[in-house]
This record gives C-alpha cells, structure tokens and sequence, in this order.
C-alpha cells in the first residue's frame, strides 16, 4: 500500500509541476508553439511571409548603435608607437 501512495503522490507532484510550468512561461511556449506549427504547414512559405514588426521593435532597430566604435587611423598608429 505504501508504494502506490507514493506513486500517486509523485504523479500528482509530477502534474503540478507541468502546469507550474505552462502558467509561468505561457507567452513564450505559445510563441514557441506557433513556431513550431509554422514550420510544419506543408503550405506555409518564409518567403511570402515578411515577419511582423511590432512597433516596439522598429523604434528599437533605428535607435541601436554599433557596440564598437572605429578607431582613428591616427590613434591607432599612436597607441602602436607607444607600446
């Protein structure tokens, strides 16, 4: 009796953990999910289908800068010399 008692309650933990999981990254398994069922439509062309934009993220793409900046030609011949 007491190894279907455990049974059940691991299975039981087993269940609320899955949920735990679904409620707390709902947004990005839908999102995933979506992906997934894109991929798998036999009639579904990347190339018909520009991806959407939100407005968010066309603001953040004008406004990004380039993470390294150019060095001056003649800086960098300075920095040479000095080592």
């Amino acid at each position: 009796m007491g190894g279907i008692t455990t049974a059940v309650i691991a299975i039981v933990a087993v269940a609320l953990g899955w949920a735990t999981i679904e409620i707390a990254c709902k947004p990005c398994l839908d999102k995933g999910r979506e992906a997934i069922d894109r991929s798998l439509d036999p009639d579904y062309d990347p190339d018909d289908h520009p991806p959407p934009q939100s407005t968010s993220t066309a603001a953040a793409t004008e406004q990004r800068q380039p993470l390294l900046h150019p060095v001056p030609p003649s800086s960098a011949a300075d920095n040479a010399s000095s080592i």
